[in-house]
């Protein structure tokens, strides 16, 4: 248990990134400052439309963008003279400063391979300057790209699992990889076709796992496409499983999918939808991740990379880029 805490803790640090808290918005402008934020203490849910400029708290059942887990105070290591954090330095604070306070939070029980990564709000420069040393830890829902995902429910008690609610179709990057949500008329490399539940107890070996979701796949692609003939248009059905730490952290979901048969063991992207269109509406049953991102959101503009990536460079003006979560293990019936 002790060595899956330490890997938990290990990459909480790495899924870490920041936004600045403040009065400026896109450089040439100003805006109000962002007092529902700067109030905000753990266990408070923060939500926001476009910016920061409007963030509100909300209850944490509700829609939002990040959840508060502590404070820390800069004030001891980070003295009047110090001068403003770059990117890289920022990112270094959040580390030290969040993922063990977001740990605590969630009384040790972080699926390292979840849906969640640990997030800081800074001070802009100008309140840096004032004298302003407070960041808000936390943790938020966060696409490949960097993008917020909308979250309901308190992460101290909701199922990490990384899993979307059917219908959603996921991306492609321009490296080849899974991707942000998107319409599925667009490149996609996966359909989410349903979630499986693999219960409680003790963790279930992989093969058990290949085992059941091989099985409740088929039954739930077959319904959902209405017994479409997948290989006739070169799919295939897919699943992921859970690990060992994502099990202890009580992440017991995962999704079937349908993809496309890779080439030389590549992704290949693919459009449109194979759900059936007679079938009845859906009910999400998952709702942290249920929507398209839209990639023109901010996280706190102007600070956030519309087309970040975990090799993109430190902006110049205070966020770091996240480091991505590592991907679950994807198993593939034979095409």
């Amino acid at each position: 248990m002790l060595g899956a805490l330490a890997g938990a803790f290990i990459l909480l640090m790495l899924s870490a990134f920041t936004t600045v808290l403040g009065t400026g918005g896109p450089l040439g402008h100003s805006r109000s400052a962002v007092n529902a934020a700067y109030e905000a203490n753990a266990g408070d849910c923060l939500n926001w439309s476009k910016d920061l400029s409007d963030a509100q708290k909300v209850d944490c059942g509700k829609q939002h963008k990040f959840e508060v887990s502590g404070l820390a105070d800069l004030s001891a290591t980070y003295p009047a003279s110090a001068p403003f954090p770059d990117g890289t330095l920022w990112q270094k604070i959040s580390q030290d400063h969040c993922a063990q306070t977001s740990l605590t939070y969630l009384s040790n029980k972080f699926d390292p391979f979840g849906k969640y990564s640990v997030g800081s709000l800074n001070p802009d420069e100008k309140r840096w300057v004032a004298g302003d040393r407070s960041i808000r830890c936390g943790l938020q829902v966060s696409a490949p790209s960097g993008a917020l995902l909308p979250s309901f429910g308190s992460a101290k008690n909701v199922d990490q699992s990384d899993v979307f609610d059917p219908a959603v179709c996921l991306g492609v990057t321009p490296e080849g990889n899974v991707g942000d949500p998107v319409d599925c008329a667009q490149a996609h490399t996966f359909e989410i076709v349903g979630i499986v539940d693999l219960g409680n107890g003790e963790f279930p070996a992989p093969e058990k796992q290949e085992a059941t979701m091989a099985e409740q796949c088929a039954k739930i692609t077959a319904e959902y496409t209405g017994g479409a003939d997948l290989r006739a248009k070169n799919l295939l059905v897919s699943w992921d499983t859970r690990k060992q730490e994502s099990w202890a952290a009580g992440s017991h979901k995962a999704n079937c999918k349908v993809g496309a048969v890779p080439a030389d063991g590549k992704l290949v992207p693919w459009t449109g939808s194979v759900r059936n269109p007679n079938a009845p509406p859906i009910t999400p049953s998952n709702p942290p991740q249920t929507t398209t991102v839209q990639q023109s959101e901010a996280t706190g503009a102007p600070l956030h990379s519309e087309s970040a990536s975990s090799t993109a460079p430190p902006s110049s003006s205070g966020l770091q880029v996240p480091t991505l979560r590592p991907p679950t293990t994807t198993s593939s019936e034979t095409p």
